[in-house]
């Protein structure tokens, strides 16, 4: 096979990791790294990564078929230098070329459309050049409707059964088996991307065009779905083993992009919850969340073995000799004192992987006596004018949920009057008055709503029905992408559009393969991630049982210990991978002269402190599982059971503020599950939770005497909810309702006009039937006047 061809080289590209050396894992003096999180990479790097190093010699042929038609039509003249009217009218040649019926001659077409989608890079200097026409050409082909042609060319390709029968025959796929499919899905990505990015100098009918692109790839415009469920129902066929040839990495870039367009990034999502509140009379939130995390400072991260080791060791020598070793930086955000912190080095923790490790006997942690006081108030700052306000020295305003005020009541008439009032949450009778108050401040940080209906309710009716399904097959591909899986005979190929038809014959050629490979399923990971991270956040906007529908399904297909084997490697070298090879990547390599490869340039990979696309990858799959586990007993005790603690505890390594936080978050919630041992030994980690994390009124999570804490059912806990959002689909998208969700008839004259069938000696008895049920029966119509 394919596989084993690249092995007879002496390398296994398909598992070959380049990286420069990276720090150990245990080093305290790991870099700050400078990142910003968002909804995608820069423009330039999110198209440079639609290629696969190996098709690097098709955009000279894109080139060729273009310049060899259009030759024949327009004399003498390049491409810039048409007229728009010139242009269109070329574009709508090439339009009723695609309709054709030879294969062979289509896809030259088609070839010619990406060249024009891809800047038509030969009559441009610059990699800005090539930016700005395909920009304009674009906006151009999609005012022609070269989408809507495109769309029904791909429709065509998914249906050919011809081609899927050929590729489930074949002993080894590449590139070849993908030709038609790669091309088409090409440019439906350049214009999904390029369309969706805003810039500041678009004309206002590129504006209006944008609008108009994103109301139709979110409307069931496509053979009654929208766009998105053509691109899921690809990757089911893929993962189903239907069509191995269907090039998954344009498929799932061009699906996590549509979605991203036509539901909305981050910040979208921050604007309709505001205007959600807004709406329903409810209290602003208490911050921008995405504003409070880019504020963040990232901490240094827990002690190792080997450093608890040489600081015991000079803690020895004297106490003076290890006050170096306290960093400034430290956990020192926001100037607030730590609370958990003593001077003395004895709180420094263990990296060992369990709480049995032989290291934990020798930290001693804080003593059981210390009275931990509050915090006092920050010192006055002058905050720069884009700087937010933190509450009292902390990043996040607190919050709280009807559950939590239900327990607080309960725990305070017991204790002051004696008896309960089931879920009553208004009357405060007897209370002293602190509780008054404190009644008063939970209810003030509620926040409850629900959302009216979104264009992700399109989407959702649309997946609805094969929801499992599309959520399987993901997840299938994430297994196969991550960098811990094992190459298994029965996993899926996700390689087919990266792999030549010739294999590599040099270490040369090995080297560079093995580098596309890694970036490929890179690639992939990242697309996932961020699909399913937005998947979750639109359904709960939404409504809330159509984002638990998806994650029960999450859940039930073994999300939560995938997440965390990912994890479950060295995450560091996983961070700073240089599986890029820059002169390769578009548009640099059509616009500048091609150097020479060699073993060293492809080691030296490039000078960028962190890969962009991991870092993103890693914080989306934490955010994932935080979204997974948040308020689910069960689920977070899934996360003790599978041992979590100590592989994201490793997570922290990584100096980037965001990721500390979800990673925190994930061990805040299971603090008091894992025994006091463990927090006395881990006190440094409880202390980045305290300062990073939100706070919730009532919450015991240091502590371990939260009213949760009890034997879990897992089978019990989610069937229960099952069933609740099993009713919610049923009474709201079912179309064969029983008569218990069946809509009720209240007009009277429809009502009385229904024909009634009734027994045959109803007649006779019609009178005392009459007497019986109408006349002698007193009527209160004071009662039924009040009750309107």
């Amino acid at each position: 096979s394919m596989q084993n061809a690249v092995t007879v080289c002496g390398i296994d590209c398909g598992h070959y990791v380049h990286s420069l050396p990276s720090a150990p894992q245990g080093s305290m003096e790991s870099p700050n790294l400078e990142f910003e999180y968002g909804d995608t990479d820069s423009l330039t790097a999110e198209l440079s990564e639609l290629y696969s190093y190996t098709e690097e010699p098709e955009f000279s042929l894109n080139r060729d078929y273009f310049e060899e038609d259009f030759r024949s039509h327009v004399n003498g003249r390049r491409w810039v230098e048409l007229s728009v009217d010139d242009q269109r009218a070329y574009v709508m040649r090439l339009l009723d070329a695609l309709e054709v019926t030879d294969r062979e001659k289509r896809l030259k077409v088609a070839r010619a459309i990406l060249y024009l989608a891809q800047g038509v890079f030969d009559e441009c200097d610059t990699e800005a050049d090539v930016l700005h026409w395909s920009r304009h050409n674009i906006f151009l082909l999609y005012d022609m409707g070269i989408f809507t042609a495109l769309l029904e060319l791909l429709s065509m390709e998914i249906d050919n059964n011809q081609a899927c029968s050929s590729a489930v025959r074949k002993p080894a796929i590449s590139l070849a088996d993908s030709t038609e499919l790669r091309v088409l899905l090409s440019i439906m990505y350049l214009m999904v991307e390029t369309i969706r990015v805003e810039m500041e100098d678009d004309r206002p009918e590129w504006r209006m065009a944008r609008e108009a692109f994103k109301t139709e790839l979110g409307s069931p415009l496509y053979n009654g779905e929208p766009f998105a469920l053509l691109l899921f129902t690809m990757v089911t066929k893929f993962c189903s083993m239907s069509a191995p040839h269907f090039p998954m990495k344009k498929v799932l870039l061009l699906l996590w992009k549509t979605v991203l367009f036509t539901l909305g990034g981050f910040e979208e999502l921050q604007a309709m919850k505001v205007r959600g509140r807004e709406k329903l009379k409810l209290p602003p939130l208490p911050e921008d969340s995405i504003k409070v995390v880019r504020n963040m400072r990232a901490a240094s991260p827990p002690a190792s073995a080997m450093e608890l080791i040489e600081q015991q060791q000079q803690q020895k020598r004297g106490r003076r000799s290890r006050r170096p070793l306290v960093k400034q930086d430290s956990l020192d955000t926001y100037n607030e004192r730590d609370p958990f912190k003593n001077d003395d080095a004895r709180d420094e923790e263990d990296d060992g992987e369990d709480v049995d490790s032989g290291i934990e006997g020798e930290v001693d942690p804080l003593d059981r006596d210390v009275i931990i006081q509050p915090p006092p108030p920050p010192p006055p700052l002058r905050p720069p004018t884009d700087r937010v306000s933190f509450p009292k020295g902390l990043p996040w305003a607190p919050k709280v949920r009807e559950k939590d005020i239900e327990h607080f009541l309960e725990s305070s008439r017991n204790k002051f009057i004696g008896f309960t009032l089931g879920n009553d949450t208004e009357t405060l009778v007897g209370l002293p008055r602190p509780i008054h108050e404190s009644v008063k401040t939970l209810k003030q940080v509620r926040s409850v709503f629900t959302m009216e209906e979104t264009p992700a309710e399109i989407l959702y009716v649309g997946m609805l029905p094969s929801l499992s399904q599309y959520v399987i097959a993901l997840l299938k591909l994430l297994l196969a992408a991550a960098p811990t899986s094992k190459a298994k005979t029965d996993s899926i190929n996700i390689l087919a559009d990266v792999l030549p038809e010739e294999m590599p014959i040099t270490v040369l050629q090995s080297m560079k393969l093995g580098i596309d490979v890694n970036r490929h399923k890179e690639i992939i990971v990242k697309a996932i991630s961020a699909l399913l991270l937005l998947l979750l956040k639109h359904f709960k906007l939404n409504h809330i049982y159509q984002f638990e529908y998806v994650s029960q399904h999450l859940v039930f297909a073994n999300c939560i210990p995938l997440i965390l084997k990912f994890f479950n490697q060295n995450i560091m070298s996983y961070i700073s991978a240089k599986n890029s090879i820059c002169v390769l990547d578009f548009p640099h390599c059509v616009v500048h002269e091609m150097p020479e490869l060699t073993a060293e340039s492809l080691e030296a990979g490039d000078s960028n402190q962190f890969c962009w696309r991991n870092l993103f990858s890693c914080i989306n799959l934490l955010r994932i599982l935080n979204k997974l586990t948040k308020w689910k007993h069960s689920r977070t005790m899934m996360l003790v059971v599978f041992k979590s603690a100590p592989i994201l505890k490793r997570a922290l390594k990584v100096k980037q503020a965001m990721m500390q936080l979800y990673v925190l978050k994930l061990l805040k919630i299971q603090t008091k599950y894992l025994g006091r041992q463990w927090r006395k030994s881990n006190m440094k980690t409880m202390s980045a939770i305290y300062q990073k994390v939100r706070h919730r009124l009532n919450d015991d999570w240091a502590y371990g005497n939260d009213i949760d804490a009890r034997p879990w059912d897992f089978q019990a806990e989610e069937c229960a909810l099952r069933e609740s959002i099993e009713k919610f689909n049923t009474r709201r998208y079912d179309k064969n309702q029983n008569s218990e969700f069946a809509p009720v008839d209240n007009c009277l004259q429809s009502v009385l006009g229904q024909r009634v069938e009734l027994p045959e000696d109803f007649h006779y008895s019609y009178e005392m039937w009459l007497e019986r049920e109408v006349f002698s029966q007193p009527i209160q119509w004071e009662g039924l006047l009040q009750s309107q």
